[in-house]
């Protein structure tokens, strides 16, 4: 009975902690300081939350702690690494992990680019059947090739264009033998036997499959790293249209591109980007990756032309506010403008994820125009307190004046650009 008696007494005193922990200030002041504070030495000092008078902070490095009337800043002359510790009426509440990296800056895009994308092997699109003396039947589903998957080799010989699997087809089909096809379906490799049928409507011999080799688009450069010459562009994967499956691509090329109309966004019905691209014998740059980031490579020349050509320095997830901003693109043929958007929410995320910001079109000019964000805008670099913070990646179908953006440091990181220069890095 006692012990009874002690258990509820107990728990009636956990219920109440837990109703009243949340009001209790040094909680609030855990809750609202972050674990780790990462930036670079061109931003002056790290910005921590503002808490009140009666909390200070200490570093392992006191030398490096100012202080001032409605701000905390903490700043280091080089890149290292820290440690400060919040205090609340002389208790220690948390200790804060602060990360300084090398002055670190890219070039901002904004432009219009053309993509031209060859697939890796032939993409399987559809199937269709084939009319046979004996009836209708689809050989390329009967070899279970399924819609999605790219035939990289028939009878080893390596398959790049479309062109080259019509005669394969017709020379076994007329020694009545079967081929050997070898797919790629995600990531593995499958291998299946195909046998041609004589269509007696087309008078050929079919494998019941439609295919494809390359894809096209337009979309908006991000970024451009001088000193390695690598970009990034889009902010999100690139799908084929009939499959809805990544395009698995063997190489690509960017272009110029020049915006020649715009379908305005309503409610439901996403707007688009209309251009032509700029066909005069030279490309922009390669494509080696598509990811759920965007698509990636080098260019073979600098970008230039505008005002916004010039290098800029970084933020990491920890350093967007929620706040006014401005995004870069192109709505009339090549010019690069920038237009205000409204950061309404900003995810300080620790890992690579693809929807990191959901931003606002506030610009009354550029509504006007497009309705907000359109197909062909993914990509467009967003700005804020003169840092290229990330990309425009997809628009809200029920709200077309808002939509998703990616942070650069996830972009920067699938591009196979080192931003943290860790070799490089000193402890302080």
């Amino acid at each position: 009975m006692k012990n009874n008696y002690v258990r509820k007494c107990i728990g009636l005193i956990l219920l109440v902690i837990l109703f009243v922990l949340p009001w209790y200030s040094p909680f609030q002041i855990y809750l609202s300081i972050p674990n780790q504070i990462k930036t670079f030495t061109q931003s002056n000092a790290v910005s921590l939350p503002t808490l009140g008078d009666d909390i200070s902070i200490s570093a392992m490095n006191d030398d490096a702690v100012q202080y001032a009337t409605d701000l905390m800043n903490y700043s280091l002359e080089e890149s290292g690494q820290d440690e400060v510790t919040y205090t609340f009426a002389n208790v220690p509440v948390k200790k804060v992990d602060v990360e300084v990296y090398d002055d670190f800056r890219l070039i901002p895009g904004g432009q219009s680019i053309g993509i031209n994308l060859q697939t890796q092997g032939v993409l399987v699109v559809g199937h269709h059947l084939v009319t046979t003396e004996e009836g209708t039947s689809s050989p390329g589903e009967d070899a279970n090739i399924q819609v999605g998957d790219n035939i990289i080799s028939i009878n080893d010989k390596k398959i790049t264009k479309m062109q080259e699997v019509a005669p394969i087809v017709k020379k076994a089909g007329e020694q009545h033998e079967s081929l050997d096809v070898e797919l790629k379906r995600g990531g593995k490799t499958i291998d299946t036997e195909l046998t041609p049928q004589y269509d007696v409507k087309e008078e050929d011999y079919r494998i019941g499959v439609y295919i494809r080799d390359s894809a096209a688009g337009i979309g908006t450069m991000t970024f451009y790293h001088s000193d390695s010459k690598k970009y990034g562009a889009l902010g999100h994967i690139i799908s084929d249209m009939d499959t809805r499956e990544p395009v698995k691509i063997d190489n690509g090329s960017i272009v110029r591109s020049q915006i020649t109309d715009i379908k305005k966004g309503e409610h439901g019905v996403p707007g688009e980007k209309r251009a032509d691209f700029v066909l005069d014998g030279t490309e922009m740059g390669d494509i080696t990756k598509n990811s759920p980031f965007g698509i990636f490579g080098t260019l073979h020349e600098p970008l230039k032309g505008d005002n916004w050509a010039k290098p800029m320095p970084i933020a990491l997830p920890n350093e967007v506010e929620e706040g006014p901003a401005k995004i870069l693109t192109v709505i009339n043929k090549e010019k690069v403008e920038a237009f205000d958007v409204e950061i309404v929410n900003a995810v300080n995320q620790s890992a690579p994820a693809t929807k990191g910001l959901i931003l606002e079109i506030t610009d009354k000019r550029l509504l006007d125009t497009t309705g907000g964000i359109v197909q062909g805008m993914s990509g467009s670099p967003i700005i804020q307190n003169g840092k290229i913070i990330g990309a425009v990646t997809h628009v809200f179908v029920n709200d077309p004046t808002s939509g998703y953006g990616v942070h650069i440091e996830w972009m920067l990181n699938e591009a196979g650009i080192d931003i943290y220069k860790s070799e490089n890095r000193k402890a302080s």
